[in-house]
């Protein structure tokens, strides 16, 4: 692996521990724990972010100089990704369902609506830095790294797998590792790492908007209504 790949997972991991290291020495009682969080998280992800882009921006130029894919095929296959993307976290989801038993929702969405509710500029995380930061590590680095040595399959779950566990929300690793698998065929079709930051990021607005407009107890008790309403039409 090139020697810019390990100081880009340096940085990425660097980045990511970076806020619990500061909170540790910046610590007040006056001062709300959280907003320290919140603003080291951003200002980390943003540094690690414009880092890690100028690490690659030769690069990346050269390659999409020989993908020769032009606006509208990005936007075309961008599209074409969030659908994808999304379709199978609906078969992940009925899998947890249906198969596993599992009806809550991931508490790692919850965990993001939370901190942005209480602190608005939390959302340029899920929606900017992370899809940004996570394509770049998990599909051009470590896909890319094991589909030279292996075939997509094997790259696209394993990669995969460890984009999910890096979410810490376990009950839901099918989930993560469905759609981190819809991300490494986009890449890999595309031969852009732009089209699965896209996807991407419009997937992760797309949750975040849906999850700060919905009342979540209104929904279930319509849920509850509506599932209720068809015991009785069906007999029981």
């Amino acid at each position: 692996m090139p020697r810019r790949y390990w100081g880009i997972l340096i940085i990425y991991l660097a980045a990511q521990l970076l806020p619990s290291l500061i909170l540790g020495f910046v610590y007040q009682p006056d001062l709300p724990p959280q907003n320290v969080l919140i603003l080291s998280t951003i200002v980390s992800m943003s540094i690690a972010t414009i880092w890690i882009i100028s690490l690659l921006r030769h690069e990346m130029a050269s390659l999409n100089h020989r993908s020769g894919l032009g606006t509208g095929e990005i936007v075309k296959w961008s599209i074409i990704g969030v659908v994808l993307a999304y379709g199978t976290q609906i078969v992940a989801n009925v899998i947890n369902i249906y198969v596993l038993g599992i009806e809550q929702g991931s508490q790692n969405t919850q965990d993001i609506i939370q901190i942005i509710e209480s602190n608005v500029w939390f959302i340029l995380l899920p929606i900017v830095f992370a899809p940004i930061l996570e394509e770049i590590v998990f599909r051009k680095i470590l896909f890319g790294e094991i589909y030279k040595r292996t075939n997509f399959v094997i790259a696209g779950l394993l990669s995969a797998f460890i984009f999910a566990a890096m979410h810490f929300d376990f009950t839901f690793i099918l989930t993560y590792t469905a759609m981190g698998f819809a991300f490494a065929y986009l890449y890999v079709k595309t031969e852009r790492i732009i089209v699965p930051i896209i996807a991407h990021m419009a997937m992760n607005t797309f949750v975040v908007m849906i999850q700060l407009s919905v009342d979540i107890d209104d929904l279930e008790r319509q849920l509850e209504d509506m599932q209720n309403a068809l015991m009785i039409f069906f007999g029981g």
